[in-house]
């Protein structure tokens, strides 16, 4: 009888979980993204001067509001993003950084972001493009960011997506960024299996 009130509790207050990919070209700012929001959320983050390029993944678990949320933060070398549509299939929704001060490979950008959505097990799932870096002099607005990336929205179907500015490492945006994907999480509920480590 305990093991069946212990079984009926857990699942009256089981959080909704959820899995995001954080995607974007390297040193776009992804894991430095992943630490402030983890400073958000759960006060546990490593400071920015401590962060190092993400060879392989760094993966996060957050709690936001009566959801867990746990977080994919993938390498953005060439090399290794022939590894990333290992992760679409288990993905509930997907993170794209882009670096706003890096005007030279916002093609690459474009291409990287074109060939993820085309993926068929991409289809579907909410895509959040967070123009990053916006604290910097040297950004391109948001705005211009947009114009560029409309054209592969187009791609995306009825599916939600949206450029939001941010800097990760002032942490402005950071919430907001959460909030949005975790409405369009909700909102587009897929059961997918839960990626593992």
């Amino acid at each position: 009888m305990f093991h069946l009130a212990k079984g009926l509790y857990a699942n009256w207050n089981r959080k909704e979980q959820y899995s995001i990919l954080i995607l974007g070209l390297d040193n776009a700012g992804k894991t430095t993204f992943l630490e402030m929001l983890k400073k958000e959320y759960s006060k546990n983050s490593k400071s920015p001067d401590r962060i190092t390029p993400t060879v392989g993944q760094n993966v996060a678990t957050i709690p936001v509001e009566s959801s867990v949320l746990k977080f994919w933060d993938v390498g953005g070398q060439e090399s290794l993003r022939t590894l990333w549509p290992e992760y679409y299939r288990q993905a509930h929704g997907i993170i794209f950084v882009i670096d706003s001060a890096d005007r030279a490979r916002l093609e690459e950008c474009c291409t990287t972001l074109r060939s993820v959505v085309a993926n068929e097990d991409v289809e579907g799932i909410p895509v959040l493009m967070l123009a990053n870096k916006q604290d910097r002099d040297d950004r391109m607005e948001v705005q211009d960011i947009k114009e560029v990336f409309n054209k592969i929205a187009e791609h995306l179907g009825a599916r939600d997506s949206r450029v939001l500015p941010i800097s990760a490492l002032t942490q402005d945006g950071i919430k907001e960024a959460a909030e949005w994907i975790l409405v369009r999480l909700r909102r587009n509920k897929v059961n997918k299996p839960p990626l593992y480590k």
